[in-house]
């Protein structure tokens, strides 16, 4: 893929957005990439069958916590490992399917440019 990621900036406390060598701005909600993570163990959670209504979910004192972002390393030229404050960093977001789950942008709130791995 030819197009790739120009600049990583988190905005508020819930979104990074990320701007493309095509001239794209893009948001991305931290809840909507953690549920969209395409590690193995949370495709098979997402295509397992719901659990029972009368089970309760046990949460880590991390999920209690708002979802936050907090690293992005790149894998080779073609994605980025994502790090969650729920201790989730397995997944590999590849350029294209970040460009799939972007939602365009033309400014907004406060923006503070990420520390990303290079």
């Amino acid at each position: 893929m030819s197009v790739y990621p120009t600049k990583l900036a988190i905005e508020g406390d819930d979104h990074l957005l990320i701007e493309w060598s095509d001239g794209r701005r893009l948001r991305y909600g931290f809840r909507k990439l953690r549920e969209a993570c395409p590690c193995a163990t949370c495709r098979e959670k997402r295509e397992a069958p719901p659990a029972p209504a009368n089970l309760l979910t046990v949460l880590s004192p991390a999920e209690t916590q708002p979802l936050r972002v907090v690293g992005m390393k790149p894998v080779g030229n073609y994605a980025y490992t994502i790090a969650f404050s729920d201790g989730h960093d397995t997944g590999i977001y590849s350029f294209e399917r970040l460009l799939e789950l972007g939602e365009a942008t033309q400014g907004g709130r406060q923006v503070e440019e990420c520390n990303i791995q290079k």
